[in-house]
């Protein structure tokens, strides 16, 4: 069976499978039509909010909510869908880095240029290695990760090959969001992550500014305001770093993160800035 047919799937099975039986079920998609808590929610997509959203951080696992928002997400994803999620820097999209046809949804639905790659999100540092060939210290990564920083490493062979073909790159985000490192943890393989907006508009800080992509999504997870909005610095996104070559490093965007990001690769570890770094 083909990739594209495998994560399509029944997505009626994979809500069950974690556990998310009860309720409602819409016969023809299998998707639970009652949410968590109740919130307003858009044509064509869930929207569920998580416990504490608006506190400007994310709410403690333990709160009530948090694991059935968890479940929820890692149903559609694994259903093949495209949601909608918070981190620790802008609203993201995410798709199972696995699947074909949900790659190529969400460069449909950006209207992204399939020359521009998609950053890798992953629950833990000790998941790095498995899908990247890792040549600096593992004191480095944990000095940037958990963190708003996106790290470009050779990809390994364990990446799906549909995964931005035309790079031996891949950039990889751990964010510093608690919700995002237990959704990677719990789903248990790479997602692939940008940000929530079409790509002629600028990046989002809260749910209602990605409005009009909601239809096209299954799900839309509203973790409250991310930063103070007020700064033009807070739409910058993550600091990208490349790393792939021994003994220096390049800035591929500056980001949110830039002076403590250069000052931890330089003066901690002596890296040089690679010639052309911005």
């Amino acid at each position: 069976m083909s990739p594209a047919l495998r994560c399509r799937g029944m997505r009626a099975a994979v809500v069950a499978s974690v556990g998310l039986s009860e309720g409602p079920v819409d016969s023809r998609s299998g998707r639970l039509l009652r949410p968590p808590s109740p919130a307003p929610a858009a044509p064509g997509a869930r929207l569920l909010r998580l416990p504490g959203s608006g506190a400007g951080q994310a709410a403690s696992p333990e709160r009530a909510g948090w694991t059935e928002a968890l479940r929820a997400a890692v149903a559609e994803l694994r259903a093949g869908a495209v949601l909608a999620v918070p981190t620790d820097t802008l609203y993201g999209l995410a798709c199972s880095a696995s699947c074909s046809t949900a790659l190529r949804d969400v460069y449909r639905l950006k209207g992204r240029s399939e020359a521009k790659p998609l950053a890798v999100c992953l629950g833990r540092v000790a998941d790095v290695y498995r899908y990247c060939h890792v040549r600096v210290p593992e004191e480095l990564l944990k000095d940037l990760l958990p963190g708003p920083v996106t790290l470009v490493m050779e990809r390994s062979e364990a990446l799906n090959k549909d995964l931005n073909p035309f790079t031996p790159l891949v950039g990889i985000r751990i964010p510093d969001h608690a919700f995002m490192q237990d959704l990677a943890q719990m789903f248990g393989g790479p997602l692939a992550l940008t940000s929530a907006n079409l790509s002629s508009q600028s990046s989002s800080l809260n749910v209602e500014e990605f409005q009009d992509l909601w239809p096209h999504l299954s799900l839309v997870i509203d973790g409250g305001p991310i930063g103070d909005g007020q700064s033009p610095e807070c739409r910058l996104g993550s600091t990208v770093v490349d790393l792939s070559v021994p003994g220096k490093f390049g800035i591929i965007r500056p980001g949110c993160a830039l002076e403590s990001t250069t000052a931890i690769l330089q003066q901690k570890y002596g890296l040089l800035p690679s010639h052309g770094s911005c």
